[in-house]
């Protein structure tokens, strides 16, 4: 171990020793020290002491980082440790801190898998649109520039993707909410309070969508869908003929259907609001369920593109090349709207209407009111059944018929 001066000629000039490797201090910064091995590498270094023990820091190697570099870097170890901070623990934690893939996997299975009935969706949204970008980076190192750039990309199109202003708000969201999970103090996954989207904005405005089709727009829809494969096709169709959520026709199961009596019970477990719910399934829909290939191995009856055991995990595809076909611009919730819409015109009874969407009630009422509503959901999906077999023909509709038992 010696003293010298470090300056850019001294340090370059340093030889190496003879067998493993020598120390040199700075005679002018006290603690910073060149480490020089036999075989030629030069590392910058940093001595200091924490509670009476001698600690030691790599900084980097010569002449990647420079001198100058270095000393600073020094200098702010040095007062570091003169504050009673460890800078050589703090950079370990660092190289061993969680990645976000770790952090989103540990999310997925220790928390939505436990307490959302959508966890799928959300981890079908960090699989697509958050891990490729930051699976292998420090969670805690992701700032609100990286969360902006990415839910912007989302929201404007990446490539040849389609902009998605709320495909971007919803990973948004997302993302706040793997953060806010992961800082938790019985998790400590990330730093307590390290959340890049905290003061963020939604990358995009949002507001309640309205959109109704037409009685020609239903057509176009319809007929567009004779493009598609069987599976995407009937589940449009089956959107149409049931007023149910994308989601939930989407991971329908053989299990749930009972076609002989025409009826399709949605559990508990999948439904959004908790509760068991019971679809009736006009003969259309029926015949529509029963003409689909059936794999042994698959419970869903719409079966994964990539594993035959699981569900299909989205259409966006097929509603992309359906939007453009019919030339109608809707997305799926669109439909479940327009059935509800065709339904009030056709004189359904409103809160028949909302039993057949299976909407949370709220109040007394619907504590005590256990009627299943069943005869009244089914007469009002025959008489949607019957007229929407006219618009698809192309046949005039009659604009109103008598209202149906409430």
């Amino acid at each position: 171990m010696s003293r010298l001066k470090f300056t850019d000629r001294s340090v370059q000039s340093r030889p190496s020793p003879p067998t493993g490797q020598r120390d040199d201090f700075d005679s002018t910064l006290p603690g910073f020290g060149l480490r020089v091995t036999m075989n030629g590498v030069k590392t910058f270094v940093v001595l200091y002491r924490v509670d009476g023990r001698l600690r030691r820091l790599t900084l980097g190697r010569y002449p990647r980082l420079s001198l100058a570099d270095a000393r600073g870097l020094a200098r702010k170890a040095l007062a570091s440790a003169v504050r009673g901070e460890d800078p050589a623990a703090e950079k370990t934690a660092r190289r061993e801190a969680a990645t976000f893939g770790e952090v989103a996997k540990e999310y997925i299975e220790r928390h939505a898998k436990q307490h959302d009935r959508s966890w799928r969706e959300k981890e079908r949204m960090l699989d697509k649109d958050v891990l490729p970008a930051w699976r292998s980076m420090r969670a805690q190192d992701i700032a609100a520039r990286d969360v902006r750039d990415l839910v912007d990309g989302i929201r404007d199109g990446i490539g040849d993707r389609r902009g998605a202003p709320i495909v971007a708000n919803r990973t948004f969201g997302l993302i706040r909410r793997v953060f806010n999970w992961a800082a938790a103090p019985d998790r400590a996954m990330v730093p307590q309070h390290h959340n890049p989207c905290r003061g963020m904005d939604r990358p995009a405005p949002e507001s309640q969508r309205e959109r109704v089709l037409d009685a020609a727009e239903i057509r176009q829809v319809w007929q567009a869908l004779d493009a598609e494969d069987v599976y995407s096709a009937t589940i449009f169709r089956l959107l149409l003929l049931t007023a149910q959520r994308g989601g939930e026709v989407r991971t329908m199961r053989w299990d749930e259907l009972d076609l002989s009596a025409g009826w399709w019970t949605i559990t508990a477990e999948r439904a959004k609001n908790g509760r068991a719910h019971r679809v009736p399934l006009v003969p259309d829909a029926v015949a529509l369920i029963e003409a689909l290939p059936r794999f042994e191995d698959s419970p869903g009856v719409f079966p994964s593109v990539r594993a035959a055991a699981g569900c299909r995990e989205t259409i966006s595809k097929a509603v992309a090349r359906v939007r453009e076909k019919s030339g109608v611009a809707f997305w799926p919730h669109d439909l479940r709207r327009t059935v509800a819409t065709q339904l009030g015109s056709l004189g359904v009874a409103r809160l028949t209407i909302s039993k057949l969407l299976n909407h949370t009630e709220r109040g007394v009422t619907s504590i005590y009111e256990r009627h299943t509503y069943d005869p009244e959901k089914r007469g009002a999906l025959n008489l949607w059944a019957t007229r929407l077999q006219a618009i698809v023909a192309g046949e005039s509709v009659p604009a109103k018929v008598v209202a149906l038992r409430a």
